[in-house]
C-alpha cells in the first residue's frame, strides 16, 4: 500500500465515534470471554470521552491489553496494523471494520507516527503503549517519548490507563494464556498543552503508576 493508497484508505475511514456492527459483535464476544476466564472488570469507564480525539495511554503487560482497553467502551478505538494485511481477502475487510488502519511494513516508527497523527486529526480514540513493548516482569517500565510527539503534533489530550493481572494471565514468553483475574482502570484526562515536555512525561508516568497501585490495592476483590 503506497502513500496515495493509504491516503485514500484513511479518507474513507469509518466514523470515529460509532462502532460498526462487526466491532459490536467482536466486542461482545471478547467481553464474555474475558469476564468468564479472567473475571475482568473495568473501573471509571465514564472518564473516557464519548467523542473527539484522545490518546489512551496504558501500561503493557500482555497480548490481551489492546482488546482490554476498548472492551467496555461505547466508542471504537483506532489501531494500527501492517498494510499487507489489508490485501488479504475478507480478512482485510474484517480488520477495517474493526477500525484498523495500515502502517507500511519495514518503515518503522515513522510510518506508525504518521498514521497515528492522521487518525487523531480525524477525531479517533487511539490506544498507545508508552512503554513501547510488553513488560518482561509485569512492572511498569520507563515511558518512551513517542506519546509526547503525538501530543505535540496534534494537541489532543491523553487519558492514562492501568492494567493489572494481565501479566499473570499471559506473561511474555508464554504461548497460551491461563485463567487469572484481570482489572483495568481509566484515569482522568491530561492536557499536555499546559505542560512542558518533561512535566507531561513525568505526569503521565506518575498517573499510570498511581492507577496501577490502586488496582493492586483492590486485588482482594479479584480473588477467585
Amino acid at each position: 500500500m503506497d502513500k496515495k493508497e493509504k491516503q485514500i484508505f484513511i479518507g474513507k475511514a469509518l466514523d470515529p465515534a460509532k462502532r460498526t456492527q462487526t466491532w459490536k459483535f467482536f466486542q461482545g464476544l471478547c467481553r464474555v470471554i474475558v469476564t468468564v476466564v479472567f473475571r475482568f472488570r473495568a473501573y471509571n469507564v465514564e472518564n473516557v470521552p464519548r467523542t473527539g480525539a484522545v490518546i489512551l495511554a496504558s501500561n503493557h503487560q500482555s497480548y490481551l491489553d489492546p482488546a482490554l482497553v476498548g472492551i467496555a467502551l461505547q466508542r471504537p478505538i483506532g489501531f494500527l496494523a501492517n498494510a499487507y494485511l489489508f490485501r488479504v481477502p475478507l480478512f482485510g475487510r474484517l480488520i477495517w471494520n474493526l477500525h484498523a488502519f495500515p502502517v507500511e511494513r519495514g518503515k518503522g516508527d515513522r510510518a506508525a507516527i504518521s498514521t497515528a497523527i492522521e487518525l487523531l486529526n480525524r477525531g479517533y480514540a487511539l490506544n498507545v503503549f508508552p512503554e513501547g513493548t510488553r513488560s518482561p516482569d509485569g512492572k511498569i517500565k520507563p515511558l518512551e517519548r513517542g506519546v509526547l510527539l503525538l501530543t505535540r503534533k496534534t494537541g489532543v489530550p491523553v487519558l492514562p490507563i492501568a492494567i493489572d493481572g494481565a501479566y499473570d494471565a499471559w506473561p511474555k514468553g508464554r504461548k497460551l494464556f491461563r485463567p487469572h483475574p484481570v482489572h483495568l482502570i481509566y484515569g482522568k484526562l491530561i492536557d499536555p498543552s499546559k505542560m512542558g515536555n518533561q512535566e507531561f512525561m513525568d505526569t503521565l508516568d506518575r498517573e499510570i503508576r498511581r492507577l496501577h497501585a490502586e488496582l493492586v490495592s483492590r486485588r482482594g476483590e479479584m480473588r477467585l
